[in-house]
């Protein structure tokens, strides 16, 4: 057994003797420990407490690190992301630039279309290489976890594809990686005026294979006003249930689409975006075992409103932040800015934000009780910081880049 043992650690960030959801006001508790050490024993956290109390423990502890008054935290959990994509879409960001709509550039082709065109002219083997470079420098900006969606497929092939570079990220990646299966994610072409037929084919053609490959955790679909409606929505993910994926909803981004109460009827383990809520949608959310996942830099890079925070919160709902990285409307995955725009843009305490993207975000993955916190027996999932003043300086400083080094299941990355 290897052991790791860290001292002299200015704040131990998120420590919890047992780890639940968070919901409402319990948000705004972050358990710390001031001049703390940290035992990791292989890829685990063994024990952790004050420094004074390092004296009374075995001997035989191994030479320790000095942190040197570094905080230390989870590593980020991003419950949403979109990492494998063939191309980048710099050319639409010009045309938002010039003012074109979202639904405007998916009009011409654009938009999702794009990247389902240039994903079905790769292989797996570039796409796979390129998602893997992804995975590497998120991992340095602190993620450690991260669940990653189809959807730019849109055929048959092109989602399977898909999903098996997804599966193989899992078997060669050193993250904690969830698959979800997103084939409806918009109609293609052919399918523009036969909708039916092409949710007959996710169900058919794509839903045997995953179930059958163990392609995919969760099953997805994007709830809103000229996709996909409640009652599909409803469809595709009855059908994906009845093969082992559980749900998680896109919605409520540009319209009150229902999306929501939908994910909540379905017990979805998520329902993500929710940039365009009502009362009777906070309400509904609030009454739920479902967690809302809010992607502000989707809304950021969208122009949109931000997603309404503060009002969920209150109502006690359970929050969750991801970086939605995809290359049409968040084109970064960097959960540090994540965090800072929530805090910035949102009104989220640092508290609040960090435990969404952390604790939190690992519930959106079901993987609560292995990560996003410093807790005995969870994953050594480690952000170590550069010299900070405090806590809430990691927002607050948005612009630089603070880590100084990533552990990811007791090694360093």
């Amino acid at each position: 057994m290897s052991a790791t043992l860290i001292t002299n650690i200015k704040q131990l960030v998120n420590v919890r003797q047992h780890s639940n959801l968070l919901r409402g006001s319990e948000l705004a508790t972050l358990p710390c420990i001031d001049n703390a050490y940290l035992l990791i024993e292989d890829d685990t956290i063994a024990g952790y407490g004050p420094m004074n109390e390092l004296s009374t423990l075995n001997s035989r502890l191994p030479t320790a690190i000095d942190a040197k008054g570094a905080f230390i935290l989870p590593a980020w959990c991003d419950s949403h992301t979109h990492t494998v994509f063939a191309a980048s879409r710099e050319e639409e960001f010009v045309y938002k630039i010039k003012g074109m709509s979202y639904a405007g550039i998916a009009a011409k082709g654009g938009g999702i279309l794009n990247s389902a065109r240039k994903l079905n002219d790769a292989s797996e083997d570039t796409l796979f290489t390129q998602a893997w470079q992804r995975l590497e420098e998120l991992s340095k900006l602190g993620t450690g976890a991260i669940e990653i969606k189809s959807g730019y497929g849109l055929t048959v092939e092109g989602e399977l594809k898909m999903l098996r570079v997804i599966k193989k990220l899992k078997e060669h990646s050193s993250l904690s990686i969830k698959a979800t299966f997103l084939g409806a994610h918009t109609y293609p072409q052919e399918y523009k005026n036969n909708h039916q037929g092409y949710i007959d084919s996710i169900i058919n053609d794509m839903l045997p294979v995953i179930a059958r490959e163990e392609l995919a955790d969760y099953i997805d679909v994007f709830c809103e006003e000229g996709f996909f409606s409640p009652g599909e929505t409803e469809t595709i993910c009855r059908a994906g249930m009845a093969v082992g994926l559980k749900p998680k909803i896109h919605a409520n981004q540009l319209n009150l689409s229902g999306g929501t109460q939908v994910g909540v009827k379905l017990g979805a383990v998520s329902v993500d975006h929710l940039e365009t809520m009502d009362e009777a949608a906070v309400k509904t959310l609030a009454n739920a075992d479902t967690i809302g996942t809010l992607l502000p830099t989707a809304a950021f890079f969208l122009r949109m409103p931000m997603q309404p925070a503060r009002a969920l919160i209150d109502a006690g709902c359970a929050i969750a932040l991801a970086s939605d990285f995809n290359p049409g409307s968040s084109p970064s995955g960097n959960m540090n800015l994540v965090v800072a725009m929530s805090c910035i843009q949102m009104k989220m305490l640092p508290e609040e934000a960090i435990n969404a993207a952390t604790l939190n975000g690992a519930y959106a993955m079901e993987l609560g009780q292995e990560l996003g916190s410093i807790t005995v027996g969870k994953k050594a999932n480690l952000i170590i910081t550069k010299p900070i003043p405090s806590l809430a300086y990691l927002p607050y400083a948005f612009g630089s880049n603070l880590i100084d080094k990533v552990m990811i299941k007791g090694a360093w990355i």
